[in-house]
């Protein structure tokens, strides 16, 4: 029982130290943006579209109307849409006409006001009898702002639904068959097919696979389960599984460039021995190296760190040299000592190990 609740502390320290990172890098958590308010007030203000912090979708018609006069020349507005589709406000932004006669037509916003982007793109407006030029341009405007927010809407539902292309099912067949085989499965043979699956389609095909870099930007961001399924699997074998007594499960599993190194290591029979004194000693190197790196997190002295990964290497189209040359140089190095990289830097593998 204490050894369960110590894991769950572990826990809960690892996602306040990362939360503490995604604030100090980004100023966001899980899809909260504490610095909303600053930027707003730095932004153009003839920006299109802006996300409020509470998921408010605001639309500024000055450049979809912009060839939309009315008397006096543009009438822009400022609709807003919450994050259920809802047409919540609808504002007028500075404009030309005679302040009396739009003081009639801006009644005109409570026709669409309360109503979905579909209601309120099939709203039937008429021109307000004394402001007729602001009416028609009041109305013109809405229409090009509810047909971009419709649009934008339909974007971002799209990208909160499951990707079903081949490459997200073959990752999430193997991520599965990793996760759980293994478990009643010990077999060398199937260990090898595992690892080769691991390198080719998490590692090479999907580039999907735990990383500093990865749960930083679900912490700042947040996560859509169902979109993110494969990765919202991976987190679960590297944080959940060591509480149930699968330690370093993820690590001797799932992980592509564990998976990598372990097999270099079968194609070199020598082995470098190295005493049990050394081998302390790079273990208190890799807590050391730990403590260092996620300083440089917390204090903002050294955020790019974590690009430097040798995870980002099965990208090869978008990883830089260095990286490649740090993962090859351990990949290479695993043919005559046993997994090196995971053994004695790893930061990511560190941090498991405070859950295990």
């Amino acid at each position: 029982m204490k050894k369960k609740l110590s894991q769950i502390l572990s826990l809960v320290v690892c996602l306040l130290m990362v939360a503490a990172v995604s604030l100090r890098r980004d100023g966001k958590l899980l899809g909260h943006d504490f610095r909303a308010k600053q930027k707003a007030e730095t932004s153009v203000k003839n920006d299109t579209l802006r996300m409020e912090p509470d998921g408010t979708m605001v639309i500024n018609t000055t450049s979809l109307g912009k060839d939309i006069s009315g008397y006096g020349g543009a009438v822009p507005l400022e609709i807003s849409v919450d994050k259920k589709g809802i047409v919540t406000q609808v504002k007028a932004l500075p404009n030309g006409e005679t302040p009396e006669f739009f003081g009639r037509a801006s009644a005109l916003f409570n026709a669409w006001k309360g109503k979905s982007l579909k209601e309120a793109e099939a709203t039937q407006v008429d021109a307000v009898s004394g402001a007729t030029y602001s009416s028609k341009a009041i109305i013109a405007n809405m229409q090009r702002g509810l047909q971009y927010a419709d649009k934008a809407s339909a974007k971002a539902q799209t990208s909160m639904q499951f990707d079903f292309s081949a490459k997200n099912i073959a990752g999430l067949i193997v991520a599965l068959m990793a996760a759980i085989i293994p478990l009643f499965v010990k077999n060398r043979r199937y260990r090898i097919a595992q690892q080769v699956l691991n390198i080719v389609v998490l590692g090479f095909w999907c580039g999907t696979m735990v990383s500093y870099s990865a749960i930083i930007g679900y912490m700042s961001n947040g996560m859509n389960v169902v979109s993110l399924l494969l990765p919202c699997v991976l987190l679960i074998i590297a944080f959940i599984y060591p509480m149930f007594g699968k330690k370093n499960y993820y690590c001797n599993h799932v992980c592509p460039y564990g998976s990598l190194q372990e097999l270099m290591g079968k194609t070199v029979h020598y082995k470098v021995k190295i005493s049990g004194k050394t081998i302390r000693r790079l273990n208190t190197f890799r807590k050391v190296l730990w403590g260092a790196l996620m300083v440089c997190l917390w204090t903002g002295l050294w955020f790019d760190w974590v690009n430097y990964e040798p995870f980002s290497a099965f990208m090869v189209e978008s990883a830089s040299w260095v990286v490649i040359a740090i993962a090859l140089a351990f990949a290479l190095l695993s043919a005559i000592v046993m997994r090196p990289y995971c053994r004695f830097v790893c930061p990511m593998g560190s941090m498991f190990k405070m859950v295990g």
